[in-house]
């Protein structure tokens, strides 16, 4: 801590600092003020200017531009009233790629995206909100997932330093982001500067740095992160030099001794559209796969699942028949299984009337007996009736909206109420690729929420299938 000379009588302007950056993570978030915030250092102060350093050059602009105004009322409230605020660069930086980083021209210009600028380019990297339940303590542990987090708890609580990377894979609804999230809250509940993201974040944003000719800047914001934590890596396979971009970022992550861990859906060598290199560097840490929970540890998930919701809604209680019932569910993950507890939950809150067995199927509006099943035969004959159309339509190429959603319906369906595959749907649906069928099913998902009409008419598709009508 420098103090400038000539300082005059005024506050305790490390006090005041120290109570302003509290206030400052109260109203950002731990996710913003983690990369933006607590990186910040009081490097000088007086009557007239505060200077606080910053140890990048990408660093002091995006302060400059975004929180200053923030830092300075935050001083204010703290009882310190500087005439001016700078962000300033405290030293240089080496870059991820081992560059020197490029200094800035100016250091509080503002940025104004470009009419075709590719979507959030300026929104950062640091955005996504951990959640605060999703704990290693809160995970369900049973056979077919114990290894899984034993080894990530203690990766991230540093005990096992003999590895480069944790690679995790399993099916959807597994516990593969629930134990990412976890171990995000783990470093940063030990200091270390945790981003989280999805694949498809990593592309989005490296994709918009090559449209502005600004991968520097990219890299050197990756390059603030102790800790490079990546979910849905199978997603990155659809861009070559997203990829290739990717491999830099682990191997340099590697170098300095940096923690990462990564989830796909599957094994590093069953992932499409990935080079030798990658998949060997891949394969070359700590890979572990979550299988299928059992029926025990399916009803173990229900009954945590019962307690915490309890918590907040006393008065609700689900019966240990109807949670058994629902853990029969052999065909659903634990996602799916959630789903249903969630919605009975919810229709017993709202409706006052005890869910039993016999009014099971109506709250749910599912049928959970499983020896009921659907197949995508039948799911594409339903849906293409609904929409009025050939169930041909469906296998051709024709992009045309009134064909492309209800063909995206069917395939949400086939994932929901079948056991197939992603690629195993896509092959149903004239051969489409699995990142084709996984973007419908997160469309339809986003438009359920969106168009409650869509949801209704999904919705009762689903129903009717489920009940064989």
């Amino acid at each position: 801590m420098v103090e400038m000379t000539g300082k005059t009588t005024g506050p305790e302007w490390p006090a005041a600092w120290a109570v302003a950056r509290e206030k400052l993570r109260r109203e950002l978030g731990d996710g913003i003020f983690d990369a933006w915030i607590r990186p910040l250092t009081l490097e000088a102060y007086d009557r007239d200017e505060v200077r606080i350093g910053a140890t990048l050059s990408f660093m002091r602009d995006r302060v400059a531009e975004r929180y200053a105004d923030r830092i300075e009322r935050a001083l204010q409230a703290a009882g310190a009233t500087p005439a001016s605020v700078a962000i300033v660069v405290t030293k240089p930086q080496v870059s991820i790629g081992g560059n020197v980083a490029r200094e800035r021209a100016a250091a509080v210009a503002s940025h104004v995206p470009a009419r075709d600028e590719a979507p959030d380019a300026g929104m950062g990297l640091w955005t996504r909100m951990l959640h605060p339940q999703q704990t290693f303590d809160g995970f369900v542990a049973g056979p077919a997932n114990e290894f899984g987090l034993s080894a990530t708890r203690a990766f991230a609580e540093g005990q096992n330093n003999d590895f480069p990377h944790l690679f995790i894979h399993g099916g959807f609804g597994f516990g593969k982001t629930h134990l990412l999230n976890a171990a995000a809250l783990e470093f940063r509940n030990r200091g270390k500067r945790t981003l989280f993201l999805r694949a498809e974040d990593f592309m989005r944003h490296f994709l918009g740095a090559l449209h502005r000719k600004d991968t520097l800047t990219f890299k050197d914001e990756l390059r603030t992160a102790e800790v490079l934590i990546v979910d849905d890596l199978q997603h990155i396979c659809r861009s070559t030099a997203t990829a290739s971009e990717f491999l830099y970022t682990v191997n340099a992550f590697a170098d300095l001794r940096r923690r990462v861990i990564i989830a796909a859906d599957r094994a590093p060598g069953a992932l499409e559209g990935l080079g030798a290199d990658i998949k060997s560097r891949l394969a070359g840490g700590l890979v572990i796969a979550l299988g299928k929970p059992d029926r025990p540890t399916r009803l173990a998930i229900l009954k945590r699942r019962a307690q915490d919701f309890a918590k907040l809604r006393p008065e609700v209680v689900l019966p240990h028949d109807v949670l058994e019932r629902i853990a029969d569910m052999e065909d659903a993950s634990p996602r799916e299984m959630i789903g249903v507890f969630t919605k009975l939950a919810t229709y017993a809150d709202l409706t006052k009337k005890p869910v039993t067995l016999t009014t099971l199927d109506d709250a749910a509006g599912l049928r959970l007996t499983p020896s009921a099943k659907t197949s995508i035969e039948d799911i594409q004959r339903k849906t293409a009736e609904y929409y009025e159309l050939d169930v041909r339509d469906f296998h051709s190429p024709q992009r045309a909206r009134r064909v492309a959603r209800p063909r995206q319906v069917a395939m949400y369906l086939s994932r929901k109420l079948t056991t197939r595959s992603l690629p195993e749907i896509g092959r149903r649906f004239g051969g489409r690729d699995h990142t084709t069928v996984l973007h419908a099913c997160r469309r339809v998902e986003a438009l359920c929420v969106e168009d409650t009409k869509f949801k209704q008419q999904v919705e009762f598709l689903q129903s009717m299938l489920s009940r064989g009508a």
